[in-house]
């Protein structure tokens, strides 16, 4: 990985969810791939599970998505209320492309068996590392230039998905994120106290 200017710090503090994207190329698919790849390999897994897959679709495969998103939608979304989904649906159809995260149930099941003393609790150290790795993903695309949301069309469009990009039916779909280049600035966050929400201990 090379190194890139902007500290931890820095980019903890400028992710933000980004809704205004277009299709318009920041960085090369080769880096993509390349940062992608090295936030799969070192984020953290409960027991060095690993279980967590990741699709990436690019270019016409990310509009495709979409299209099966809007689609799948359009049979469960009132027809008079469709036109503001459809709006959603186009606007993250217009951006680059989409990470699409998933949870390996057959990992999790296998540690299940193997440590039955923690068996309830795999499954939700699962969805803590998935959240790490979107985390660190979500972070290390701002860094790179796009801006990107998390979306949960899931477990609605999961079939769909599976059939027609080929996966294992024990991948579980957890959320998805269309990123692009930023068209619009995040809008203004606001912040509780902190006081309310760290305790500190001496």
């Amino acid at each position: 990985m090379e190194n890139n200017a902007k500290d931890f710090y820095s980019a903890v503090e400028a992710r933000r969810t980004i809704y205004g994207i277009s299709s318009e190329a920041v960085v090369s698919n080769e880096r993509i791939n390349e940062v992608i790849n090295h936030a799969v390999k070192h984020t953290p897994s409960a027991f060095n599970s690993q279980s967590a897959r990741v699709v990436v679709l690019l270019g016409e495969q990310h509009t495709k998505f979409w299209n099966i998103t809007t689609e799948t939608l359009r049979k469960m979304v009132p027809v008079d209320q469709f036109g503001a989904t459809e709006e959603k649906m186009n606007a993250f159809g217009s951006g680059y492309g989409t990470v699409l995260f998933f949870e390996d149930n057959s990992v999790i099941e296998t540690l299940q068996e193997q440590f039955a003393t923690y068996k309830d609790n795999f499954p939700i150290w699962s969805q803590h590392s998935s959240g790490m790795l979107q985390y660190v993903i979500w972070t290390s695309l701002e860094i790179e230039g796009f801006g990107a949301s998390l979306q949960h069309y899931n477990p609605l469009i999961d079939d769909e998905v599976k059939k027609e990009w080929d996966l294992p039916s024990s991948w579980k779909l957890v959320a998805q994120m269309p990123f692009g280049k930023p068209t619009a600035p995040a809008g203004d966050k606001e912040f509780k106290p902190l006081e309310e929400r760290v305790k500190v201990f001496k």
